[in-house]
């Protein structure tokens, strides 16, 4: 998709803050973050939602999940951190490409 941001920081075409990389998935730092940890997990190939998954996406979130606590703790989130994947508009999504937010540290993490 041509037209989508994350497509966009994938191809190189708009900068980030890369914590990690390989073929498949891309996790960089959130340009907002609510947290003093905030990392975003995408997958390299576009999928919009979540929501839009199927049992080929299996491997992929099954990668993008377990990655989740190792990233946290590399970035210091040793006692907890928080997962979010926000799908659809009903579900607080505004970029329409799949990401897993991983996020802790310090006192600013919204209580749910």
């Amino acid at each position: 998709m041509t037209d989508c941001l994350f497509c966009k920081i994938v191809r190189g075409e708009i900068p980030s803050k890369k914590a990690y990389e390989d073929d498949e998935v891309l996790v960089f730092h959130d340009i907002h973050p609510i947290a003093p940890v905030h990392l975003l997990l995408i997958p390299k190939a576009h999928v919009a939602s979540l929501g839009e998954c199927t049992a080929e996406h299996q491997s992929l979130l099954g990668k993008m999940l377990l990655m989740a606590p190792k990233l946290a703790l590399e970035h210091g989130l040793d006692n907890g951190f928080r997962t979010m994947i926000n799908t659809g508009p009903g579900g607080g999504q505004e970029v329409f490409h799949l990401h897993l937010h991983v996020f802790g540290g310090g006192d600013r993490i919204p209580k749910l």
